[in-house]
């Protein structure tokens, strides 16, 4: 039997602390609220919400999908296809806010996105660290999907409180994994000293690089926004 400690920096653990981060935010909302901006251009706090619930809702059919080998992507290399500035991120974020309006009550939405949640942290719990999904044409281990799960909520958990001054921020454990993978994109750790959630928000284009943030990367500047 495992314990509390090793199961908190297990994959799953990661995925149930950020997620469970992110529902402790949406949780007391409601419909006031839910209209407030957040750091996603052109997404009010309902918009990002649905966003979410659609990548929980994925992460659910993936955990009950098992796929032929070998994988293609791991939890770092899954995010290259991810880059901010392209026609598909241009479209899932027009769709989001078009789906998102059809919840005329924001309690839907949110109650969808709490049951949704639970349901892919109960999954995550009981799948095979080892066993092989399928997810965005990509075939990776049930492991590294969980933790590209984590990391896409502890980034919108940023997103998200920007303006919902009295919201907890992300878990340390999320926070940890955005850095870790953040990291491996670079390919070394970032040589600028930066705390967990200024480096999440930097390194995925929330926040531009300052002159002297600039000089430390050199030419791996270039480079940023890692993902978006």
């Amino acid at each position: 039997m495992s314990d509390g400690a090793s199961d908190a920096v297990s994959p799953a653990g990661v995925l149930r602390a950020a997620y469970e981060a992110f529902a402790a935010v949406v949780d007391p909302l409601g419909d006031d609220e839910s209209w407030l901006p957040t750091a996603c251009t052109g997404w009010a706090v309902r918009d990002l919400i649905f966003h979410c619930l659609a990548d929980a809702q994925r992460g659910l059919v993936a955990l009950h999908t098992p796929a032929g080998g070998p994988a293609d992507r791991d939890a770092v290399t899954y995010w290259g296809d991810w880059q901010p500035g392209s026609a598909g991120a241009a479209n899932g974020r027009r769709w989001a806010r078009v789906s998102a309006s059809m919840f005329l009550d924001f309690r839907q939405l949110r109650e969808l996105y709490l049951e949704t949640a639970a349901a892919t942290v109960t999954a995550a719990a009981t799948t095979g660290q080892s066993t092989l999904v399928s997810t965005q044409g990509h075939t990776l281990t049930a492991d590294d999907l969980m933790t590209t799960l984590a990391v896409e909520a502890t980034i919108h958990h940023l997103d998200l409180v920007s303006h919902l001054a009295s919201a907890p921020g992300p878990s340390a454990a999320g926070l940890a994994a955005v850095r870790s993978t953040l990291d491996g994109l670079l390919g070394r750790p970032a040589p600028v000293d930066w705390n967990d959630e200024h480096y999440a928000r930097a390194g995925t284009g929330r926040v531009p690089l300052t002159q002297t943030e600039q000089a430390l990367l050199g030419a791996e500047a270039a480079r940023f926004p890692l993902f978006g």
